[in-house]
C-alpha cells in the first residue's frame, strides 16, 4: 500500500499529515514533552557561566579595594612610588600603569597634594646653586623644645628641623652662601634664640647620597 508504514499525525503547523513510523515517535515523545518541559512550565535555559576576568583586571580591582591604616589605598602607592621616580610623569602614562582613567589619577594626585601626604617641586643642588656651605646643626635648649624648633624652621636658611630624643633636642639642616654667611646664621639667628643652650656644627664636606625615591609601604 501506498501509505504502508506511516502514520497520521495532527501537527500545529497542519492539519493531519502522515509520517513514516520513525518520525511519528520522535513527534510523539516531543509532544508528550511539550516546548515548556514535562511539567508545561517555562523552560529554563542553563545559566551561563561568567567570564573569568583577567588577571590584569583582577589586579586592578584589588588596588581599588585593598584600604590601609594610613587612609591610602594601593593605587595611590603606586603613583606616589611612580612620582618618586619622575615628578613630570605624565598623567597619561601614570593612568597606563595603575589601570585608571586619566581623570581619575588627576584627582587623585590632586588629594594627596592637598592633604599633605606629598610635594612636586624641583629639588636642586645647593652648590650649584651658589651656596657653598652646607651644615647640620644640633641644637640643645633650656625649657620648650617646641617653641625653639618653630622659631628655628621660620629661618629660611633653615630647611630642615627636627626634634630628636638623644644628645640635641633639635637637628636643623642649613645652608650659606660662605663661611662669614654661616657665622652669621649660627651667631645671630640660631644662638640668639632664647632657649638655645648649646649649638654643635657637623659641615659637609661631600654629598654620599642623597635620594627621594624610597618608595611606600
Amino acid at each position: 500500500m501506498a501509505n504502508a508504514g506511516k502514520d497520521r499525525i495532527s501537527t500545529p503547523w497542519g492539519k493531519w499529515r502522515l509520517y513514516p513510523a520513525s518520525i511519528c515517535a520522535m513527534l510523539s515523545v516531543s509532544a508528550a514533552v511539550g516546548p515548556f518541559g514535562p511539567y508545561g512550565g517555562e523552560h529554563t535555559m542553563p545559566a551561563s557561566t561568567p567570564k573569568r576576568k583577567s588577571s590584569k583586571g583582577a589586579e586592578r580591582s584589588n588596588l581599588e579595594l585593598i584600604p590601609t591604616p594610613s587612609g591610602l589605598d594601593m593605587i595611590d602607592r603606586a603613583i606616589i612610588g611612580l612620582l618618586q621616580i619622575d615628578g613630570r610623569r605624565a598623567y597619561g602614562a601614570i593612568a597606563e600603569e595603575v589601570g585608571l582613567s586619566e581623570a581619575a589619577v588627576r584627582r587623585r594626585i590632586q588629594r594627596l597634594k592637598d592633604s599633605g601626604v606629598m610635594q612636586i617641586v624641583a629639588i636642586t643642588d645647593p652648590q650649584l646653586l651658589g651656596y657653598g656651605r652646607e651644615a647640620l646643626v644640633g641644637i640643645r635648649v633650656h625649657g620648650d623644645v617646641r617653641t625653639v624648633a618653630d622659631q628655628v624652621a621660620a629661618i629660611d636658611e633653615a630647611n630642615y628641623v627636627v626634634m630628636t630624643a638623644g644628645s640635641f633636642d633639635i637637628i636643623a639642616e642649613v645652608i650659606a652662601v660662605d663661611d662669614a654667611a654661616l657665622v652669621h646664621l649660627l651667631n645671630d639667628s640660631i644662638r640668639s634664640i632664647p632657649g638655645v643652650t648649646e649649638v654643635e656644627t657637623f659641615l659637609y664636606l661631600k654629598l654620599a647620597k642623597q635620594t627621594y625615591a624610597w618608595g611606600t609601604k
